[in-house]
């Protein structure tokens, strides 16, 4: 059976490595990114070519694939003159590999259906080293019969597949992870930055804390950079505070309030205020450690 033609755009460390991924495996692949040296790459492996426009991009396409850095620019991707929107084919599906805002995931979908175009939403768990081998978490979102339609490119794509119901559960799910995650990582930094504050041993109070129910892979990213000077946790400061920023605006979209997510989200924005936002999350340690009263 004939593979789909893919169009991706986002050829930043994860994409990068997901398209190397497809082209091993045998896909014929159009690209856009604004660095053209990872376009470059692209299609010196071959079987490969560069689109000008998203809207050239889909034309070629039976699955465009999206891994983008926000929401903004994913609606500008989808939504411009010469944008997704004005292209796809009916019968395509636009994948969102991104973290993006549910509600603005779900006014796409709405709009592709109008076009006779699926979407599913499927945000990713794991490193770019994952994505290389096909090896990535996927939490997919979307109608079913869309979600089987592309399942077979999925798994060439990741070891666990999931799929979670309606268009706007991947990224809602993937918000709530991180919502978990990056709070527990703020905690813990903080935790270990008042213990060396204080005075108190960090190796110690990770010997007694990681004897009980706190222990997690989470403490010891923190402890690796508190007390090991160790940072071994990939994730951006400044991915972190996108990702709270946007739990925060989904819960509003659900007519509530997180002062737990707005809490760690202000947190992690004056860290990123500090010049901070390069470093890994871990890292708010340093930032714990000179915060004045």
């Amino acid at each position: 059976m004939k593979k789909p033609t893919i169009g991706f755009i986002g050829l930043g460390l994860m994409g990068a490595n997901m398209v190397e991924n497809l082209q091993k495996r045998g896909y014929e692949l159009t690209v856009i990114d604004l660095n053209k040296e990872a376009v470059a790459a692209v299609i010196a492996r071959g079987n490969a070519s560069e689109a000008t426009s998203p809207k050239e991009l889909a034309e070629k396409s039976d699955i465009v694939m999206l891994c983008l850095t926000t929401s903004a620019v994913v609606e500008k991707i989808v939504y411009g003159d010469e944008g997704i929107l004005a292209g796809i084919k009916e019968g395509a599906v636009l994948i969102d590999f991104g973290t993006s805002i549910p509600e603005s995931t779900k006014k796409i979908g709405k709009d592709l259906a109008n076009k006779g175009a699926g979407m599913i939403d499927a945000p990713l768990g794991r490193t770019p080293a994952h994505a290389k081998d096909g090896l990535l978490n996927i939490m997919a979102a979307g109608n079913k019969e869309t979600f089987e339609k592309v399942k077979p490119v999925l798994d060439e794509q990741g070891e666990n597949i999931f799929y979670l119901g309606a268009l706007g559960a991947g990224h809602t799910t993937k918000l709530i992870n991180n919502f978990m995650g990056m709070t527990t990582v703020v905690a813990m930094s903080q935790a270990f930055a008042a213990a060396k504050l204080a005075g108190v041993d960090g190796q110690q109070l990770f010997d007694i804390m990681s004897s009980g129910p706190s222990n997690s892979p989470f403490m010891k990213f923190c402890k690796h950079y508190a007390v090991d000077n160790v940072s071994d946790l990939g994730f951006s400061i400044a991915n972190a505070n996108k990702d709270l920023g946007y739990f925060v605006q989904m819960m509003k979209d659900l007519g509530t309030v997180s002062q737990i997510a707005e809490a760690t989200s202000s947190n992690l924005q004056a860290a990123f205020d500090a010049d901070m936002g390069s470093e890994n999350v871990p890292e708010i340690f340093d930032y714990f450690m000179k915060l004045k009263k």
